[in-house]
């Protein structure tokens, strides 16, 4: 789904974060959503504050501000206020990490990921309560040869982790299949 910033056209949206109105010919950030109300499964925006965006959806803020190509007042403040949020924020899919508990279970081959053990999450559709909402879903480094095979899916691992060793990227590459460069 896609996201936009945009000139409010009117004053009658409000803020999804601070509930505030949003005046018209202000800049505004909206998250394009699945409308519940439409038969034919049609799409709408949830709009938001830059500002409030910035500190409750930073990663998709800041996607939409790649394409944005207007003039942005105040620009320096909102990237910082993004650069802080994006380092609080859960990590982008796909990531990885060492597991914080013996809780969670490889998606492929069913066996349980010990704590501290290196391994990949995944964004995944899960039904809860007659509602479709979307959760990490965790594989072996090993049993992840089938995304792997997606284009740039190691490189977004390795942008989208936080506080991985050279250790744990060599593991990754070992697991994957990636034949590391020779060293010169």
């Amino acid at each position: 789904m896609g996201h936009v910033i945009e000139m409010a056209k009117s004053g009658r949206s409000s803020c999804r974060v601070c509930k505030q109105g949003i005046p018209k010919g202000e800049l505004r950030f909206g998250e394009e959503t699945v409308n519940a109300f439409s038969e034919s499964g049609g799409t709408s925006f949830v709009w938001h504050h830059l500002k409030c965006a910035a500190q409750k959806k930073p990663h998709e803020l800041s996607d939409a501000l790649k394409t944005f190509e207007g003039e942005l007042p105040d620009r320096a403040a909102l990237e910082a206020t993004l650069k802080e949020a994006e380092s609080k924020a859960k990590p982008r899919f796909p990531y990885a990490e060492r597991s914080p508990s013996a809780r969670s279970k490889c998606i492929v081959c069913g066996e349980t990921l010990e704590k501290g053990t290196l391994r990949i999450a995944i964004e995944s559709d899960v039904a809860a309560g007659g509602f479709m909402g979307k959760s990490a879903r965790y594989l072996h480094p090993g049993c992840a040869k089938e995304q792997a095979a997606e284009e740039g899916f190691l490189d977004k691992v390795k942008t989208h982790s936080r506080g991985l060793v050279d250790e744990d990227v060599a593991t990754l590459d070992a697991a994957l299949g990636i034949v590391a460069p020779p060293m010169a």
